[in-house]
């Protein structure tokens, strides 16, 4: 999908829940470094504190990120507190790594969730993602992820 389908019909609703994808520019692993993945993990409380959300469930992957994400009540724009934690992301893994550039691809995919849809099944298959692509044996030694759901 181009850039600007993903951007088709996009909104914000306050208090909606999402699941959210996005990837490294070219999928290329920058979090197989654990120090360059502590630094992404950080930047979740920090914008879920500056854009009123909160990350229900997540993990970090090599080359992607997943999460369920739920707005908040002040005026939460979904474009914006994606691209917030995107650009902070980037900001100190450049820092870090000294040197400029992308870090992740253009967008992102998103699906705002029904209120059928089971939380707790979708916070699972988000967290199993590690187990699925065998980079661990169980979910316990894998450090890149969080649920309020288990």
């Amino acid at each position: 999908m181009s850039w600007s389908d993903l951007r088709k019909g996009r909104y914000s609703l306050a208090e909606c829940e999402y699941f959210i994808t996005f990837n490294t520019l070219d999928r290329q692993p920058f979090f197989k470094n654990f120090d360059l993945a502590c630094l992404f993990c950080q930047q979740i409380s920090v914008n879920e504190t500056k854009h009123h959300c909160t990350w229900l469930t997540w993990v970090l992957m090599p080359d992607h990120f997943h999460g369920l994400l739920r707005l908040g009540l002040k005026g939460s724009n979904l474009s914006k507190l994606v691209g917030a934690l995107k650009g902070a992301s980037s900001f100190n893994i450049n820092k870090h790594r000294g040197c400029s550039g992308n870090v992740w691809q253009p967008s992102f995919y998103d699906r705002a969730l029904r209120a059928e849809d089971d939380r707790k099944n979708m916070a699972r298959y988000i967290v199993a993602n590690p187990l699925r692509k065998g980079l661990v044996k169980h979910i316990k030694y894998y450090p890149f992820w969080n649920s309020v759901y288990l």
